[in-house]
């Protein structure tokens, strides 16, 4: 959390492998951090490790010659160096500035030679390291999004912002219009609903086909919008999730919902939207 640079990790073979999820999952969280191979280190690589940053290096017996020059190199420079590992008497332990210890157990492997075990948990450790930066950082859902554009994940992290209907889209008419002009609003945008705006603008309730045929049942389709619609709706802000959207949407029932700053509709959204764009 004291880093003013990157976390540069490090690890030859299996821990080379676990290495790099290390560092992705300390970069989608919230930490700079990359991967950098021993081997490559050695011909020019050294120069992507600063002063500033701090470098984890991973072996499991401490020893493996491919990561001498990166220990050589953090001790020479003072950077600071946090070995993994499961021997604390070893040459990386003895260099480090900080050693996190791994059990050193018997493998599942059933020569107990390949790395399993060993490798599984410092998977855990690195997840354990990375989730506790996110937790002091309070890194939050939309940031998260940020670094995850792509996939279901970054779908369901969308904002209601980066997706609603705006300008001349936006189904509004007064709360003085009278039904015929809302059912002409309605059919111009075909959201199948409209909403109604007082004075100054605000969100004062919202008028839909279904309202529309009730208004018919009791008074043959005339009178003033304002007479018929609902004046409590269920409105979002632009900050939201799409996820969230959709479960209102699910939970309540409704097919569409308007987007408000400060009681001021700004946008809107239906559910056809999540179906186009594949967002469920």
């Amino acid at each position: 959390m004291a880093c003013t640079g990157r976390v540069i990790v490090v690890g030859m073979g299996k821990s080379g492998h676990i290495g790099k999820k290390i560092a992705s999952t300390f970069a989608s969280t919230g930490t700079p951090s990359f991967f950098v191979h021993p081997a490559e280190a050695s011909h020019g690589d050294l120069g992507m490790i600063d002063t500033s940053d701090v470098v984890i290096a991973i072996s499991k017996s401490g020893e493996s010659s491919e990561l001498s020059d990166v220990i050589g190199f953090c001790v020479r420079f003072g950077i600071v160096l946090v070995a993994i590992t499961s021997d604390s008497d070893s040459s990386l332990a003895r260099s480090a500035s900080h050693t996190l210890l791994v059990p050193a157990v018997t493998e599942a492997c059933p020569l107990g030679l390949a790395p399993t075990t060993s490798t599984t948990m410092v998977l855990a450790l690195g997840d354990s390291l990375a989730i506790a930066c996110l937790r002091m950082r309070n890194f939050q859902p939309t940031a998260f999004r940020n670094f995850h554009p792509g996939g279901k994940l970054g779908q369901k992290l969308t904002r209601v912002g980066d997706v609603m209907h705006r300008g001349e889209s936006l189904p509004l008419v007064p709360s003085v219009a009278s039904l015929a002009e809302a059912v002409k609003e309605i059919s111009r945008v075909r959201f199948g609903c409209v909403g109604i705006v007082d004075a100054l603008g605000r969100l004062v309730g919202v008028f839909t086909d279904g309202d529309l045929r009730r208004s018919f049942a009791v008074g043959m389709g005339e009178g003033y919008v304002k007479d018929y619609m609902n004046t409590s709706p269920r409105v979002v802000t632009a900050e939201e999730l799409i996820e969230d959207v959709l479960y209102i949407f699910s939970n309540a029932r409704i097919p569409s919902i308007f987007i408000c700053d400060d009681a001021v509709p700004i946008g809107i959204l239906h559910v056809h939207d999540f179906l186009q764009r594949r967002l469920i």
